[in-house]
């Protein structure tokens, strides 16, 4: 079984050509190629590049590059903007691009930008049409993740980032698991999965991160690993977790078995996105 990180961002220089819209506490670039030699050197096959919305709004012309020179190791999704009203064009649009294998809304509680209901149902819709999953950045907000997913039983979901907040220093919030009943009683809802990724950074030990494994165990126990994405979420993570702990801690722990262990670093993730990677 192949092993695929469901999250990850790539990224060019902040420059006049391709301006940031912000500045994150993130390298100064983690190209295509650079993101491809760190999942090389760790043994990582193929990842879910999720076009970074921080970075570059709604604009994903770097992802479609990048994926265009690694059409084997990567696969790309892009945010969409409820806001916009010929949003469902977009996401036709995007379904020919090729290399696309979701879209993104962003529904964090503390997300500054407001969203178009009209909008999310035209998104919603139009994922079901072109047969898209959709991808929920709702870190804080799994009430209203949760709401929209029985709203919408045809659209597929994969929850972002275990729905929880997670730091980008350290250290980890004080409760960081404080939400985890909300995701449990999100796993009877069969239209969704959630990304296991991220999840290092809620630890507040070093590497094995050793205190992560009795809440994902409930986590696991509740959506079953057939459900359930591993996933890095470099580099928004660069700051707390480097990448190669990140891949290993997962990789190389007891806690889980072999067939667990292909299943959560690969096989769910291939599952949902109905994708591969290939090498060569």
């Amino acid at each position: 079984m192949p092993i695929i990180d469901s999250q990850v961002h790539a990224y060019d220089a902040n420059t006049p050509k391709r301006p940031w819209h912000n500045v994150p506490n993130w390298p100064p670039h983690v190209t295509g190629d650079e993101m491809v030699a760190a999942m090389d050197k760790v043994g990582v096959d193929g990842a879910i590049f999720i076009s970074a919305h921080s970075l570059y709004h709604y604009d994903a012309s770097y992802a479609v590059e990048v994926q265009r020179a690694h059409p084997g190791r990567l696969a790309i999704v892009k945010p969409v903007d409820s806001n916009d009203p010929a949003v469902a064009d977009v996401i036709a649009d995007w379904k020919k691009t090729p290399g696309t294998v979701g879209i993104r809304i962003m529904m964090r509680k503390d997300a500054a930008h407001a969203r178009s209901d009209d909008g999310v149902d035209r998104i919603l819709r139009a994922a079901v049409r072109h047969d898209f999953p959709v991808n929920l950045s709702c870190a804080g907000n799994l009430e209203g993740a949760t709401a929209l997913i029985d709203q919408y039983p045809d659209t597929r979901f994969i929850v972002d980032h275990l729905g929880l907040v997670q730091p980008r220093t350290p250290p980890a919030p004080p409760e960081p698991w404080a939400e985890l009943p909300k995701l449990l009683a999100l796993a009877t809802r069969k239209n969704a999965v959630v990304k296991v990724s991220g999840a290092c950074t809620l630890s507040k030990e070093p590497y094995p991160f050793n205190d992560i494994w009795d809440p994902l165990a409930r986590v696991f126990d509740a959506w079953g690993f057939e459900r359930c994405l591993w996933g890095t979420d470099w580099t928004r993570a660069h700051a707390v977790v480097q990448y190669q702990p990140a891949v290993d801690a997962f990789r190389q722990t007891k806690r889980i078995s072999e067939s667990e262990r292909a299943m959560l670093m690969g096989g769910a993730c291939a599952k949902a996105y109905r994708w591969s990677p290939t090498k060569g």
